[in-house]
């Protein structure tokens, strides 16, 4: 029993010691602390800053024990931990004279974790021009991985007279196709006194020939053809050259001498780089393809390096160009189209401007969605519902347009969840027919004056009957129609016949070869009158179409011009967008 309170009182007394302020030497111990962080050893060095953080009179290092247990945290990765000691040290002590370092650390911790506009914030409390260098390093290094033109905007517009800022939005949208952002980008120049070669590849003074020469970079596969009459895997492909080959021969009898140049890059790209070192085609005038995206990279590198302009006659993916400022796409991009359908329905007939939008899962159907989606908030369309639909959960749009409340005296729906007549289109953004067949369906089994908006490439499958697509008055964007009765259509079939012994396709809503007969003649007479340097032209003026409505790359590297069409009477016909 003794025993037991004579330890019980020892304990008691210790404990007693260990508590007592005297005991404290605050300038040792903040000594010992920085030792530590000095050496790197950042545990041991917060654990040495911890008792030092408490105010105390007679404690001259409460906010540098402060600071620097904050910076030993962020050291080991603790950054949430260093964060809210900062804005701790900031609330406690205003009046401290580092505040600056404060500041500046909790905008590098803010870059970390993305808070771009936390970080912003933070910079611009800094008062002590002595930092500005070591701000300008930090906005630089963060802003370098920042590709979203958007989010670059917001943040311009907040600080306008920021010229990090102002630069890396300028270096973002010298990749963009939009005329707004190429405005935008000349005062950003002028503005900040940008280099604009810097940002812009400047084309060389044009030059006229006698004969240019168009390089064909495309998957020919020839090596696994075989010599038989049927469709071949890469049948699109070779027609798509045949209608460029009788182009060429169309343009030699007006006068036009093209020297058509076919390379087979096998979808391979040992194959296309072995290609790109031949010297004809470091020479060549103009280079057409390739057609996928694995091949593109190598490509437009080349292009750009040796400032050769170069079109994709087929895809509507701008990324594929973006990067190379004598790339084109001669389709509209996604953007394009999906910008073009919200301007459409913006002035076409509705019954009212209220509109769903539906999108799959691809990052095609993502693009185009989104894209109508930014220009339909500038118009009086109401964007009631947007949809992301899986195939496996398709069925949710029938109940979305067409889930009955009411039915009749014979069974069928006279009233949904969403009453008659309450909206006014559908934009459908995908090509996938579980989709927009759903659509269709459930449109159709309204019966009310819904107007749908989808692709032409429906057209290519069989899912719906056209005798549906009249009946409803569904709209397509078709930037490859051609009216049937088109003279010059005419003609090339007839050429094609001659050349050949068929039509050009059994599919009169995708015939590659008469693709391929439009892109060359437009191209060709393109490079005989404004030479091999023609973006000044392209720039300044639409063009009329030889077998298609016509071209528009007014301020863009894509086709901006989007025709809308519609079954009437039987036959597809362009719509007045006016």
């Amino acid at each position: 029993m003794v025993q037991r309170i004579v330890l019980l009182f020892y304990m008691v007394w210790l404990a007693a010691s260990i508590n007592l302020p005297a005991q404290v030497n605050y300038q040792q111990q903040y000594a010992s602390a920085k030792a530590l962080f000095k050496e790197g050893r950042y545990n041991l060095a917060m654990e040495s800053f911890k008792p030092l953080i408490q105010y105390d009179a007679n404690n001259p290092f409460s906010e540098y024990a402060s600071f620097f247990y904050a910076l030993s945290a962020y050291q080991q990765g603790y950054r949430s931990v260093a964060k809210d000691m900062l804005i701790q040290v900031r609330t406690l002590y205003p009046n401290w004279d580092q505040m600056d370092e404060v500041n500046l650390w909790l905008a590098k911790i803010y870059f970390d974790g993305g808070e771009y506009f936390q970080a912003m914030q933070a910079m611009v409390q800094i008062k002590n021009g002595k930092l500005a260098k070591e701000q300008a390093t930090l906005k630089r290094s963060y802003f370098a991985a920042v590709t979203d033109a958007e989010a670059l905007k917001r943040m311009h517009d907040n600080y306008p007279n920021d010229e990090i800022v102002g630069e890396r939005l300028a270096r973002v949208l010298a990749g963009s196709n939009h005329p707004e952002d190429k405005a935008l980008l000349d005062k950003l120049l002028i503005k900040f006194r940008l280099k604009k070669s810097d940002f812009v590849d400047e084309v060389p003074p044009t030059v006229h020939k006698e004969i240019y020469s168009v390089s064909v970079l495309f998957p020919f596969l020839i090596n696994t053809l075989e010599p038989t009459p049927q469709r071949k895997r890469n049948q699109f492909v070779l027609d798509l050259y045949e209608g460029m080959m009788l182009a060429v021969d169309t343009l030699a009898k007006q006068g036009v001498k093209i020297s058509l140049r076919a390379y087979d890059t096998e979808r391979n790209a040992e194959k296309i780089k072995e290609l790109l070192t031949k010297e004809e085609v470091r020479n060549t005038d103009l280079i057409v393809g390739p057609l996928f995206q694995e091949e593109n990279k190598l490509v437009q590198e080349f292009s750009r390096v040796n400032r050769i302009n170069l079109f994709n006659p087929v895809s509507n993916n701008f990324d594929l160009v973006k990067d190379n400022p004598y790339g084109y796409l001669f389709q509209p991009s996604l953007e394009s189209l999906g910008s073009n359908s919200a301007e459409f329905l913006n002035t076409y007939k509705l019954k009212n401007k209220k509109c769903i939008v539906f999108f799959g899962e691809t990052r095609r159907d993502s693009v185009l969605a989104m894209s109508f989606l930014n220009r339909a908030a500038t118009t009086q369309l109401n964007i009631m519902q947007i949809e992301r639909v899986t195939r496996a959960e398709s069925g949710k749009i029938m109940s979305i347009l067409a889930t009955p409340t009411e039915f009749d005296e014979f069974k069928y729906p006279k009233q949904f969840s969403l009453p008659k007549d309450s909206l006014g289109c559908v934009f459908v953004a995908s090509d996938d027919p579980l989709i927009y067949t759903k659509v269709i369906s459930s449109v159709e089994a309204r019966k009310d004056s819904v107007t749908i908006v989808g692709s032409e490439a429906w057209l290519d499958q069989t899912a719906v009957d056209f005798e549906k697509y009249q009946q409803l008055g569904i709209v397509l964007f078709a930037s490859n129609y051609t009216a049937v009765t088109n003279p010059a259509y005419q003609a090339f079939q007839r050429k094609f016949i001659r050349t050949h012994g068929r039509v050009s396709t059994t599919n009169p809503y995708s015939d590659y070869a008469k693709l391929g007969y439009d892109f060359m003649l437009f191209i060709g007479n393109l490079l005989h009158k404004y030479g091999v340097y023609f973006q000044e032209a392209l720039a300044h003026q639409k063009f009329a179409g030889y077998l298609t409505e016509g071209y528009d790359f007014q301020q863009a590297r894509d086709n901006q011009l989007v025709p809308f069409v519609q079954f009437r009477s039987g036959e597809l016909i362009l719509i007045d967008k006016k």
